[in-house]
């Protein structure tokens, strides 16, 4: 779909979209409220009806907002998703939820509603053998704000279009999305973004040293890759690293999953996903800071010399760690790429993982958990988080729960061994491949990666989280204080 910026709403269009607050302090473009009420629509946020205007030969659509004192960027994204949905058969929409707001507010508010947009129009169809329904052609997003109201809308698109990439990636069968097919779309996005690319192949994979990954691949016919990308503006304030899980998809290796638990692991890639969405946006959005991203890819099956319980694998540093249960892998592979990611000392680390089912029993499928080694840096992180609306909770790493990973034949043991603080275990266990001094993050996304319903922007299916996070966190990174 083509986002464009203009003051006022072109001849052509079909559907105008506007906003209603819930407690009815603004007008809505002329419709009486008492219609409105009649329909059923009271102004809450996801709400939606299409009005026909025979007049003017086209519909309004009206979208709530919630309350008048709460509506900001965000909630304007929110119900920019929302209106896209409702007028999803309609060819081109001017959407005038900029009104709303203030006109100092309108920049960044139009950049919010061209990224909703595009959001709430997404749709994975590659497979789909026809789709019979019309579908928005172009969104003209109304709006006063001269050139900053069109570098938001900008980047809004460059951000909308980085989530729709991790998207697509996640909704991508693991059969077709190999370890090579991942590293053949970063190359794309590196052309297009003027990115630095290194893609490591097996024999590479080897030199390096990379054991936990080497153990991981061992169950699988698809050879690993490591992709590392580069983003490098002049005069660097500083260097982010960016590390992604990349399991294109999880069986479980011989500790294998049941049939149910496997019908969504083709999402087990998603933290990689949204550290590529995130790269194809830096050079649009032009953050100060150098950016780094490390991605291990492979899949985790069963083959006939898969990694068996019991067996020891040494990651990328020397230390090794005994695997228990081959099910919990993507801390191995991790492990090799924090190592990596530590010996080209960035001044911060956040890797972003769909590593345990545990955090979606605490914390659900919205809110993703957020551990870390400074706090100073988890704080920045959060308040990145914030900026872009997508939602996290601070778990702690207590010292003394370190112990439950002790093994008895090598450095570590993969999983605790206490059946309990599933999530807290794994982030110690990532916490030790990470160099002392440099401050880390560790984002559990297994419960936000992926959607079952339709929900304010996500749809369902993969959901793109991280990517507005990671890019507002490049945007406005500081160095934290290292020890």
């Amino acid at each position: 779909m083509e986002i464009e910026l203009a003051k006022e709403a072109p001849d052509d269009v079909v559907a105008t979209v506007v906003g209603a607050t819930s407690d009815g302090h603004q007008p809505v473009a002329g419709i009486d409220r008492t219609l409105l009420s009649s329909l059923g629509f009271e102004g809450r946020r996801d709400q939606a009806v299409t009005v026909p205007q025979p007049e003017a030969a086209g519909v309004t659509v009206v979208v709530g907002v919630g309350a008048a004192a709460d509506v900001d960027a965000h909630s304007l994204r929110r119900a920019a998703a929302v209106a896209a949905r409702e007028a999803g058969r309609h060819d081109v929409v001017a959407n005038r939820l900029a009104d709303l707001v203030e006109p100092p507010q309108r920049p960044a508010a139009a950049g919010a509603i061209a990224e909703g947009a595009l959001l709430g129009s997404y749709r994975f169809g590659r497979y789909k053998s026809s789709d019979p329904a019309v579908r928005t052609s172009r969104t003209v997003v109304v709006s006063g704000g001269g050139q900053r109201a069109a570098t938001a809308v900008e980047a809004g698109v460059a951000v909308a279009e980085g989530v729709c990439l991790a998207r697509d990636l996640v909704n991508e069968p693991g059969g077709s999305l190999t370890p090579e097919a991942f590293a053949d779309v970063a190359r794309d996005v590196a052309e297009r973004a003027g990115l630095e690319l290194e893609v490591m192949d097996r024999d590479a994979i080897v030199d390096a040293g990379m054991g936990g990954l080497l153990g991981v691949n061992r169950g699988s016919e698809q050879p690993p890759r490591f992709v590392q990308l580069t983003y490098e503006p002049s005069s660097p304030r500083g260097t982010l690293a960016l590390v992604g899980k990349g399991i294109t998809f999880d069986a479980g290796g011989l500790s294998i999953k049941s049939s149910d638990g496997m019908m969504a692991m083709k999402n087990d890639m998603a933290g990689a996903a949204a550290v590529l969405g995130a790269f194809s946006a830096l050079g649009v959005v032009a953050p100060r800071c150098r950016v780094r991203g490390y991605i291990p890819l492979t899949d985790n099956m069963l083959g006939g010399d898969a990694t068996r319980p019991g067996d020891v694998l040494t990651i990328r540093g020397g230390t090794t760690v005994e695997v228990l249960n081959t099910d919990a892998e993507g801390r191995l592979v991790l492990a090799d790429a924090l190592n990596l990611a530590s010996e080209h000392e960035p001044d911060a680390i956040v890797d972003l993982a769909t590593l345990t089912g545990a955090v979606e029993v605490a914390l659900g499928t919205r809110v993703a958990g957020l551990m870390g080694n400074r706090q100073s840096w988890i704080d920045q992180v959060s308040d990145a988080a914030t900026r872009a609306g997508e939602r996290m909770w601070p778990l702690p790493l207590p010292a003394d729960y370190r112990a439950w990973l002790d093994s008895d034949v090598a450095d570590l043991r993969n999983i605790s061994k206490v059946p309990r603080a599933g999530t807290i275990t794994a982030g110690l266990f990532l916490a030790e491949f990470v160099a002392d001094g440099i401050p880390w993050a560790h984002l559990d996304i297994a419960g936000t990666s992926w959607s079952k319903e339709t929900w304010g922007v996500d749809g369902v299916g993969g959901t793109g989280y991280g990517v507005r996070t990671l890019v507002e966190l490049a945007k406005g990174f500081k160095r934290p204080a290292r020890d």
